[in-house]
């Protein structure tokens, strides 16, 4: 059912033109139908379906370019563990048939680089204000209309407020004694800066090691005088086995690439189809069957490792199996056992976030590599001196200090920025214990306002750009339908939104993702509420996600705003 109240006050249509980027009023800010904050991939065609439907749009990017996560993170090693023929727009065929990918898995230059190109085919940048962050988006509840406040001083006012601002774009700098004083380089992977960070001759440390940390380590080890690594926790990390990607074979998936999307739709993180195979549970299968299976899955590596048994994502019986057989890899791998020990994961695999890499295990065999416990059971962090680390007893001299210590994730951007809905309530006391959304979408007490990718949708469990293609698109199709209905704002329903979470939270408790105290949790942000944020399972989102809007948005509730 479609609810629609009506609000005395204020105006009922934009006054812009159609397809142009502000117009300037008498009366108060400049005026579009729709701000976007974030140029990553999921801003810039949020950009384009405006473009599209003939609205006037404004996106505000801190950075200097487009590009989002490829734009920050330019640490060495970087890359996406996604393949390349997959982590890609497939909104325009044309643009899927010219871009031509190198390796099996891209780097980060690569993906910037697709980034730029495809916001220059698509002439996005005339509707980007770069260098520019937004501070506060306040309701003005008469008007129906968001002004949003920018770091330069500027407003506008628009009819919908889109954040696109990534779930894997606010840095956490871990805040250590110290921190400040430390006299080398000091750069954080997440805000890796654009000049070359010189390793050679150097003594570097690298603090963290996620996914960021297990990229860069080998890299930067290659040239350092010496590299010490201060590990918190150890990772479950498998071969990513990358390499230039077969220009026949990315032929072949272009003659197909709609039904290779389609199968790729399907499946739970929205990748991966062409290594589906057969899948038994861990459990029936026969210990040397298992053991040849999990031989071929390691050789294959990648982010589909755990996608050979069905129950290794459900059963931490199963899952226990999958992570014993990685402990025997990494003891085979590194030669020293005190160090391999301490490489070596306790508990469940996969539910923290599966990193791939090259040569990381590995890495720890050379001579000029070493590893620092920094655990509660090891030497921790006390504080950083002028010249390194102190840990313990021990002094780590050091002439650059990387922080590989990961992001506010998820909630971190959205929050920074100062969202005030209705009654003046702000976004983050809303979300004191914990985000809430309808879909991952919208927000009870903030009409008009999107969040794309946001807690409570698949989003970093997902394959992020079709995942977030996808909440453009639906989006985008809402918007369409509230014009043509004559309607002006759209806001979750408090009963749904109650009854989305305690859906996402059902879930994600028949996975063995809650059991990890990982970022989709907040763990790695002290005081951060530990809620479970992602939802997972893509395809039967998307479902859901139809079914809403086939039934005229249910769940959602309209009003029209009047002179």
């Amino acid at each position: 059912m479609v609810h629609v109240l009506e609000v005395a006050f204020g105006m009922s249509e934009s006054m812009v033109d159609a397809g142009a980027n502000t117009e300037t009023s008498d009366t108060g800010p400049p005026r579009v139908d729709t701000v976007v904050v974030g140029a990553g991939f999921a801003g810039m065609y949020m950009i384009h379906r405006m473009i599209q439907q003939g609205r006037s749009v404004r996106c505000f990017e801190g950075g200097t370019d487009v590009g989002g996560t490829w734009y920050w993170n330019r640490y060495p090693g970087a890359r996406c563990d996604v393949e390349s023929m997959e982590y890609s727009y497939d909104f325009d065929e044309q643009l899927q048939q010219e871009w031509e990918w190198t390796e099996k898995y891209a780097t980060q230059p690569e993906i910037l680089a697709y980034a730029q190109h495809v916001a220059d085919r698509f002439d996005l940048r005339n509707h980007i204000t770069f260098g520019t962050r937004v501070e506060s988006a306040v309701l003005d509840e008469s008007a129906g209309r968001w002004i949003v406040t920018t770091d330069d001083g500027g407003t506008v006012s628009a009819q919908f407020l889109v954040m696109a601002t990534g779930c894997l774009s606010s840095a956490n700098l871990p805040d250590i004694e110290g921190r400040d004083a430390f006299t080398g380089e000091l750069v954080h992977t997440g805000r890796w800066p654009h000049h070359e960070v010189q390793f050679e001759g150097k003594r570097v440390g690298v603090v963290g090691t996620g996914s960021s940390g297990i990229q860069a380590i080998p890299v930067i080890a290659r040239t350092a005088e010496h590299l010490t690594v201060f590990q918190r926790t150890a990772q479950f990390t498998i071969p990513a086995r990358n390499g230039p990607l077969d220009p026949v074979e990315q032929q072949r998936v272009k003659t197909e690439y709609a039904a290779f999307r389609e199968r790729n739709r399907q499946m739970f993180a929205a990748f991966g189809s062409k290594y589906l195979r057969p899948a038994t549970d861990a459990l029936d299968t026969d210990p040397d069957e298992f053991h040849r299976e999990m031989e071929f899955l390691w050789e294959r590596g990648g982010a589909m490792f755990l996608s050979g048994f069905r129950d290794f994502m459900r059963s931490p019986e199963a899952n226990h199996m999958a992570a014993d057989f990685v402990r025997g890899k990494i003891a085979e791998m590194v030669d020293d056992p005190a160090t391999a020990a301490l490489l070596t994961p306790d508990g469940l695999i996969g539910c923290k976030r599966l990193v791939i890499d090259t040569d990381y295990y590995v890495t720890y065999n050379r001579p000029n590599v070493s590893l620092v416990d920094v655990s509660e059971q090891g030497t921790p962090i006390t504080r950083i001196t002028p010249t390194g680390i102190q840990a313990g007893d021990q002094h780590h001299d050091l002439d650059v200090l990387v922080f590989a210590t990961g992001f506010d994730a998820m909630t971190g951007s959205l929050l920074r920025v100062d969202i005030r809905g209705r009654g003046g309530k702000r976004l983050a006391d809303e979300w004191q214990a914990g985000p809430t959304t309808y879909l991952g979408l919208g927000v009870h007490g903030f009409p008009n306002l999107f969040t794309v990718a946001g807690p409570g949708s698949p989003s970093v469990l997902a394959n992020m750009i079709i995942a977030t293609e996808q909440h453009v698109d639906w989006i985008s199709d809402c918007m369409a339908y509230m014009r043509d209905q004559g309607l002006d704002l759209i806001e979750a329903d408090a009963e749904s939104v109650a009854s989305w979470v305690e859906h996402v939270n059902a879930v994600a408790d028949r996975t063995i993702f809650p059991s990890c105290n990982s970022w989709y949790v907040g763990a790695n942000i002290p005081g951060k509420p530990r809620v479970f944020m992602p939802l997972p399972g893509f395809p039967a989102y998307v479902e859901t996600c139809n079914n809403v809007a086939a039934n005229n948005y249910e769940g959602f509730v309209f009003e029209t705003v009047t002179a």
